[in-house]
């Protein structure tokens, strides 16, 4: 019975690629996009406890695109740019005759695409972690747009940390298209101006990420993103989040307005906005608290005044009857020795 476990070990092992040679030894799958011809891999670093990801893109599906770079080459590029803890990074590549090869580093956190439910606070936690990282792209000397931000695209550790994951659609911000305007992305995702052949600004990985947050609220999967939209191509959720704050709402609207220039410019200023505002429908408890406390001051001042009128009026009585005593003794004195 045990030999029949390790044959069946040894099987699903042959299944992999073998990178020995190159020091590697592959773990797992981790998932694979089969139109796009890409396959994740979770591997081991040989001699050592280090896990990479290792990333296949297959050299029959792979092509040229409107920015003049294969898939890999852009990422590899990409990558090679970025120093962010959140951001995994850049650690290898390699090819053989059939596929290409991009080794990067491994986060132990998994991605929003899976069923994951967060409350309302976690989800601020999460765009507060995710435009933390979209401000460190777009201040770079050479601004990047990521261009694929969605529910699996972003990984979420146990602590709520944020990382953006594939990098193979993004773009320097000054980078020229120099053979096709088709849009590339996930649909429901992709920001108007990008569907419309316009170039693309710093506010547009801003509505990705809105559409992002959407998903999570409502408890939406990516693919029925759509079920969300209207007639005027807007985003229609509100009804579905009763406990929302209405700041937070409006925040999360200006997100994934379809015209860039009534959205947040860049992600700074997104981010800026959103620590303030409380994600819970708060203001009616706030409201009853606040009448609560004007109608404690009331009470109080009215039973102040009342004690003040009430003193008053005990003093003017006490005045008048020591008063009236003092006019009877006086009397009493002046008429001491006079017959009646």
């Amino acid at each position: 019975m045990e030999l029949d476990v390790h044959n069946k070990e040894a099987i699903l092992l042959s299944d992999y690629p073998d990178f020995s040679q190159l020091g590697y030894q592959v773990i797992q799958e981790l998932g694979r996009n089969q139109k796009e011809g890409r396959i994740t891999y979770l591997a081991n670093i040989q001699n050592s406890n280090y896990k990479v990801v290792i990333k296949e893109f297959s050299f029959a599906h792979t092509s040229v695109d409107w920015s003049g770079l294969k898939p890999y080459e852009r990422e590899m590029e990409i990558l090679r740019r970025l120093d962010h803890p959140r951001i995994p990074r850049y650690v290898d590549s390699f090819a053989t005759p059939k596929s290409f090869y991009l080794v990067q580093e491994y986060k132990n956190a998994p991605s929003l695409g899976l069923q994951r439910n967060f409350n309302l606070e976690q989800i601020k936690q999460i765009s507060l972690s995710i435009l933390e990282i979209l401000v460190y792209l777009q201040q770079l000397d050479e601004p990047i747009i990521h261009r694929d931000i969605k529910p699996e695209n972003i990984l979420v550790d146990d602590q709520l940390n944020a990382y953006l994951v594939d990098f193979d659609l993004a773009q320097i911000q000054s980078a020229k298209i120099t053979v096709s305007t088709l849009a590339a992305g996930t649909p429901g995702f992709i920001p108007p101006e990008e569907q419309l052949g316009y170039s693309l600004t710093q506010a547009s990985d801003l509505y990705s990420l809105g559409v992002t947050l959407i998903c999570l609220l409502t408890n939406t999967r990516a693919v029925d993103i759509a079920k969300l939209i209207d007639d005027r191509d807007r985003f229609n959720f509100q009804k579905l989040l009763p406990r929302l704050n209405p700041r937070f709402k409006s925040w999360l609207m200006k997100m994934v307005e379809p015209k860039p220039k009534y959205r947040y410019a860049n992600a700074a200023v997104a981010l800026e906005d959103i620590k303030s505002i409380e994600v819970s429908d708060t203001a009616t408890a706030i409201e009853t608290l606040i009448a609560a406390v004007k109608f404690r001051k009331q009470t109080t001042m009215l039973g102040l005044a009342m004690m003040a009128m009430f003193a008053v009026a005990t003093t003017t009585l006490i005045l008048s009857q020591q008063g009236g005593v003092a006019q009877q003794l006086q009397q009493s004195s002046q008429c001491q020795g006079c017959d009646f």
